[in-house]
């Protein structure tokens, strides 16, 4: 390269494991392959808006096998505190994308790499764009609700989890002869709970993008009885509204309302509604930690190559995605505002059908 460029690499919203792997191969690949310097931002946008600048410059001695092995992200990161619309002491808003594009400018960057979720990403990339600043953007989700990419980082890390909690579970509910219902996290789709409720034999799985009832839970746990076991597993994703359409939240400390309760809720009806006693385990964010599975560190490495090579291309405005086993980029534009949900009607739903599990009823 006639110019060694200097790049800039934050992780924003929530965090999952692979972050530092995805952090570990970028700065790989800017110094190995072209000579480039790394800067990391800390705490998301917040780095570039706090005066002085909040970052730290990588090198190689830094990014070893063991960031590898690490969980959550070195740089911290936010999943509130939208720089449009930034909450202030006083209770007002402030919009304070200009000093973020000042930031970038100070710092002397040429471009910018965003490791985010659909929420992240569409914010920085309007962000970006409102500055002139070149983007690329790699995903990561346990939510795995990205669109245009077959994997998020920190979606089968996850997936591991809550199938290993599933298994963890069942011999309690076999010994007590229960009804254990599993809450797991997936905001508004139920990828983590369909695909782990088939991964570890459940009964019933209720995610958001398919409509249930009541009836419809009974009537499968009396079949899972005529059939001559004396317990159930029951999967929900933390997104789904109750039966009549209502979504079930949880006011914060903060005054935020945020998904959970789904569990108790359907424990609570269910309760009068069958012999067997009901008990809910809330996974929450035990999903989110720990050490990433090998699929997320390859593939968080395979995504952190790629937005190197992209901005080395000149190719700005991109997201790294995962499509039929290899890595493409695809324009922020497609992918900003919209989620990729379960197909109701795809391999995984039929698998669960095929399978005799409760998934909710749907028409085709």
């Amino acid at each position: 390269m006639s110019k060694s460029k200097r790049i800039g690499i934050l992780t924003s919203g929530g965090d999952c494991a692979g972050l530092n792997a995805a952090l570990r191969a970028v700065v790989h690949r800017a110094i190995r392959g072209y000579g480039w310097r790394v800067f990391g931002i800390r705490d998301g946008s917040l780095g570039l808006m706090n005066r002085p600048l909040d970052y730290c410059e990588f090198d190689l001695s830094v990014a070893s096998g063991e960031m590898l092995r690490m969980g959550g992200t070195i740089l911290g990161t936010i999943n509130k505190g939208d720089p449009f619309a930034y909450p202030m002491p006083d209770g007002t808003t402030k919009d304070r994308s200009a000093e973020f594009v000042e930031g970038y400018k100070e710092l002397g960057l040429d471009a910018l790499i965003v490791i985010g979720g659909d929420g992240s990403m569409r914010i920085l990339n309007k962000l970006c764009k409102q500055g002139g600043v070149p983007m690329v953007g790699i995903p990561k989700t346990i939510d795995n609700d990205v669109a245009h990419t077959d994997y998020a980082i920190g979606y089968v890390t996850a997936l591991g989890v809550a199938t290993e909690a599933i298994d963890r579970l069942a011999p309690t509910a076999a010994s007590h002869h229960r009804v254990m219902i599993l809450e797991l996290m997936g905001r508004d789709v139920g990828h983590i709970a369909l695909s782990s409720g088939i991964g570890g034999g459940a009964d019933v799985i209720l995610i958001p993008e398919i409509p249930y009832s009541l009836e419809g839970i009974v009537a499968k746990l009396a079949e899972v009885n005529h059939e001559g076991r004396n317990h159930a597993l029951v999967v929900v994703a933390e997104g789904c509204k109750t039966e009549t359409g209502l979504p079930v939240t949880q006011v914060q400390a903060d005054g935020e309302f945020r998904y959970g309760g789904i569990g108790q809720y359907l424990a609570a009806r269910l309760g009068k509604m069958i012999e067997a006693e009901t008990r809910v385990t809330v996974l929450g964010h035990v999903q989110r930690g720990g050490t990433p599975g090998m699929r997320d560190r390859l593939v968080a490495s395979a995504f952190g190559v790629h937005a190197v090579d992209l901005i080395a291309q000149g190719k700005m405005d991109r997201m790294v995605a995962w499509q039929h086993g290899q890595v493409v980029d695809v324009p922020l534009s497609e992918i900003a505002g919209i989620t990729r949900a379960v197909d109701p009607f795809g391999t995984i739903a039929h698998t669960a059908r095929g399978l005799g599990i409760y998934i909710g009823e749907m028409k085709a």
